[in-house]
């Protein structure tokens, strides 16, 4: 009898019309499961929709404090405010906290975060305890009930895992979260689909299997094969999805992952044809999400991108033609091309990105790049590092167009039509925090500096609206930025890398300069680190070139040299940039952290690495202030015929070590790679700017700006994992040590991480 009632019935399922109020063994409906399942999504949802308003009040109110002069607006005084300060200085400790990598043989797996882990466990619980609900496992005679319940299970998950994908993300809105920080989510929750649809397959095979009947059911049975079918091609885009995979050849990812979701749901929906309509409807709730997504990305790019939508700047000049935004290419040192588009038809936040094509350079091809520039620029810049594919032909373009001649290099020759998709991102206002401390590893600059600049502006803005001001006293004007002290920290690969930032990083200073001369409480201390060792700066293997890791789905190739993250990361190689500047004087080493001889080490280019730790910076001589790292002293190669100013003397390789007493001080000058075509004069850097040799050490530098923090401080991070890692990591650990919240009196911290990598 249980095979006859397989072989009428099977995996047709045309006898589930009648289950509608109850299962076959009484349990509850399929569709009250599915929807049990969506009442926990929506829950998690909601607390985080929650945690979202209640961070913009807390926004809102310490801005108005600020105006209206209190001195300390980012600290909690409320008894409920406190309340609330404790509970979420808990969660951040225990969301952010992390283990240590697993080494196998060399081979590192970084371990994800606690709260990433808690939400993937959470779902694949929630949706294991929904599937077997009720069922005694060990009885044969269930097995097709639960394959029915896995089913439709694993059929309500499509929704989520397309929600979580989208551009236009309604989840990331509610949430305050971009889509690119989701993407992680929708990768985990593809995971979890895979793992109920071989629950799901793998209870049909052994409910047939001991009647032989699963070669049957596969050769006659059509729904059978379009179920097999979607299974495979679910393990083939959950296996291509995986970051060495991804990473290897994204244009061919991008494309055949698109292919392969489309003949997958149309499989799906073959499967689940003769279902009920509580179950098919969820097959075509994901179609009516990416047409909502396609749609609303499509005329958003088309407002953006044609100029007759914007009639004010062609009467005033700025656009001509059809296109909107015309760019400039420029190249810089180290192989990294400026783009420019002047007056550009939307505004933006610091933090953002956008998409950008350029179709007469690199024909069908979109990439996502950090907007490097704020809105009072009047302009958009990015900073794209050259590796292959698409950027390396920017820059190939960017030459050739400095080469031109002064009278053949029109304006029709050295623009270029461009259109842009965006802006995308998102991160809390850093003007709320009594203090913020921002990392930036090496192209991480492209996202990190916007929002220095971005708070500067403000204190610019409250100064100039100051109503009066008292013997030279600096009174609390009506501003909006509750704002007092900002640490800089940039880790580069060479001192050529800084003239990207130069003028900005030297502005900055005047700027501070200029308000402390009218009584500013403010401060901005910004510190270069310089090192050449590529296992910090700049990872070897897929890397990102401005500022973002891992991209979700895009409709058009996008190779792996570009990025921004969650963006499409890059491959890069060990950039083997050469510099010459001062040789490292043994005895002063110990001065930048372990003091021997690995604190330089020749790298594979014959180039110096500082790989020592600068644990306390105010424990450095003025000698050694500046990089000292150099070309191998034992290198017979030629140096940099273009050293910078300030570099010293070029010491033979059989000359004695110079003496340790420190040079007089002149301001740095950033000079561009010798091969570089642009940008041959050197730009000089704000003497208030410290240049170091070696590595940062996050935690030393995060520790002494929360013991000087009258409020609440945010970490924000943009570089490698390394660099991001070790951030989270230190936050994590301060805020535990100093017992953040519970009656000690130290104050909160927020940390944001933006990592190259997938």
């Amino acid at each position: 009898m249980k095979a006859r009632r397989h072989d009428m019935s099977g995996m047709d399922m045309t006898g589930m019309g009648g289950m509608s109020s109850s299962s076959p063994t009484g349990l509850p409906s399929l569709q009250l499961f599915q929807k049990m399942y969506w009442a926990v999504v929506g829950a998690f949802v909601a607390a985080a929709t929650l945690v979202n308003i209640t961070n913009y009040m807390i926004y809102r109110q310490r801005l108005w404090a600020a105006q209206h002069g209190d001195p300390t607006p980012a600290k909690p005084k409320s008894l409920a405010s406190r309340i609330n300060a404790t509970a979420t200085a808990i969660l951040r400790e225990a969301t952010n906290a992390t283990f240590a990598p697993w080494v196998v043989r060399g081979f590192r797996l970084r371990v994800p975060t606690v709260g990433n882990t808690f939400l993937v466990l959470a779902n694949a619980a929630t949706l294991l305890a929904l599937c077997f609900y009720g069922f005694n496992l060990n009885d044969q005679w269930s097995f097709e009930d639960i394959g029915y319940r896995t089913g439709c299970m694993s059929v309500a998950q499509l929704p989520l895992i397309f929600l979580l994908a989208g551009k236009n993300n309604i989840i990331g809105w509610l949430t305050g979260s971009s889509y690119e920080r989701l993407n992680w989510l929708h990768r985990w929750v593809s995971r979890t689909l895979l793992l109920t649809v071989t629950i799901h397959m793998g209870y049909w095979f052994g409910d047939w299997a001991p009647y032989n009947y699963i070669g049957d059911k596969i050769r006659t049975d059509s729904i059978t094969q379009h179920g097999l079918i979607s299974w495979c091609l679910l393990l083939w885009i959950t296996f291509s999805s995986a970051a060495p995979i991804r990473g290897w050849r994204y244009e061919v990812f991008v494309i055949q992952h698109l292919i392969s979701f489309a003949v997958f749901l149309a499989f799906v929906y073959k499967h689940v044809s003769s279902w009920p309509m509580y179950v098919r409807v969820y097959v075509w709730i994901p179609v009516a999400l990416v047409c909502f997504d396609r749609f609303v990305r499509a005329a958003w790019m088309l407002y953006t991108n044609v100029s007759l939508f914007h009639p004010k700047p062609r009467r005033n000049g700025h656009m001509s033609g059809i296109w909107a935004c015309k760019a400039d290419f420029t190249p810089l040192p180290h192989n990294t091309t400026r783009v420019t588009i002047k007056n550009p038809p939307i505004s933006w936040k610091p933090g953002q990105h956008v998409f950008l094509s350029c179709h007469s350079v690199v024909p069908l091809q979109s990439h996502p790049f950090s907007i490097a520039s704020i809105p009072g620029d009047k302009q958009m810049e990015f900073y794209i590092k050259s590796e292959n594919g698409a950027t390396k032909r920017f820059l190939a373009h960017a030459e050739k167009v400095n080469m031109l001649p002064a009278n053949a290099a029109s304006a029709a020759k050295t623009t270029k039509a461009v259109t842009i998709d965006g802006p995308y991102g998102r991160i809390r206002p850093l003007r709320q925090f009594d203090s913020v401390v921002l990392f930036a590893g090496s192209t991480g600059a492209t996202f990190i500096m916007p929002l220095l600049r971005d708070l500067v502006a403000h204190w610019q803005t409250r100064a100039d609206s100051a109503p009066h001001k008292r013997s030279g006293v600096f009174s609390q004007p009506p501003g909006a930025i509750a704002t007092r002290r900002v640490r800089l920290v940039w880790v580069v690969k060479s001192r050529g890398q800084l003239s990207w930032f130069a003028s900005q990083l030297s502005l900055v200073q005047d700027q501070v300069a200029q308000l402390h001369s009218s009584g500013a409480d403010i401060d901005v201390e910004s510190s270069v680190y310089v090192t050449c060792d590529p296992s910090f700066t700049e990872e070897q293997k897929s890397q990102s070139t401005t500022a973002r890791p891992s991209r979700v789905v895009e409709e058009q190739p996008q190779s792996p040299d570009t990025v921004a993250g969650p963006f499409i990361d890059e491959k890069k190689r060990a950039s083997g940039d050469r510099y010459s500047e001062r040789e490292v004087d043994d005895s002063n080493a110990s001065t930048l952290g372990e003091g021997d001889e690995k604190n330089t080490q020749a790298c594979p280019d014959d180039t110096c690495c500082c790989t020592a730790t600068v644990e306390d910076e105010d424990a450095i001589s003025a000698a050694n202030r500046e990089c000292t790292c150099g070309v191998n002293p034992n290198s017979n190669k030629t140096r940099d015929p273009n050293p910078p100013v300030n570099a010293g003397t070029e010491i033979p390789t059989n000359a004695p070590s110079p003496p340790s007493s420190p040079p007089p001080f002149t301001p740095l000058m950033t000079s561009p790679s010798p091969s570089s075509p642009a940008n041959n004069n050197a730009t000089p850097l704000h003497p208030a700017i410290h240049i170091l040799a070696g590595r940062t050490h996050p935690r030393s530098v995060i520790r002494k700006s929360l013991e000087q923090a009258l409020g609440e401080t945010a970490v924000v991070a943009c570089g490698p994992v390394g660099l991001v890692d070790d951030c989270r990591d230190s936050v994590v650990r301060l805020s535990d040590e100093r017992a953040v919240h519970k009656g000690t009196g130290a104050q909160g911290v927020w940390f944001h991480g933006e990592r190259f990598g997938w």
